[in-house]
C-alpha cells in the first residue's frame, strides 16, 4: 500500500522509465485549473497550465503573452477596456 501522502485524489500516478529500463511508479501533484480572464472568466489562451515551480523556469516570454493587460485579460476583454479608456480620457 502507498504511503498515506499519496493516498490522496490531490496527486496523480505517472509511470516513468528508469535508466536499467525498468518502469517505476511515482505521484505528481496535479496540474492547476486553467488561467481565467479577470473579466469574463474565460480560460486565458497564452498562459502555461503547470505548478508555480515550473513556471518559475520559464522563459519572461512563456509566462504570459506580451500585450496590456496579457495574463489578467483576454483579448477581446482587453479591446473593450483601451477602448473604455481612451473615451474616458
Amino acid at each position: 500500500m502507498p504511503e498515506r501522502r499519496f493516498r490522496s485524489t490531490s496527486v496523480r500516478k505517472v509511470h516513468r522509465r528508469v535508466p536499467g529500463s525498468r518502469t517505476v511508479l511515482r505521484y505528481e501533484r496535479r496540474k492547476p485549473s486553467r488561467a481565467k480572464c479577470g473579466k469574463c472568466s474565460q480560460p486565458l489562451p497564452g498562459i502555461p497550465r503547470e505548478r508555480p515551480y515550473r513556471v518559475h523556469g520559464l522563459a519572461h516570454t512563456q509566462k504570459r503573452p506580451s500585450r496590456p493587460f496579457g495574463g489578467t485579460l483576454c483579448s477581446e476583454c482587453m479591446r473593450q477596456e483601451m477602448r473604455r479608456r481612451a473615451r474616458s480620457a
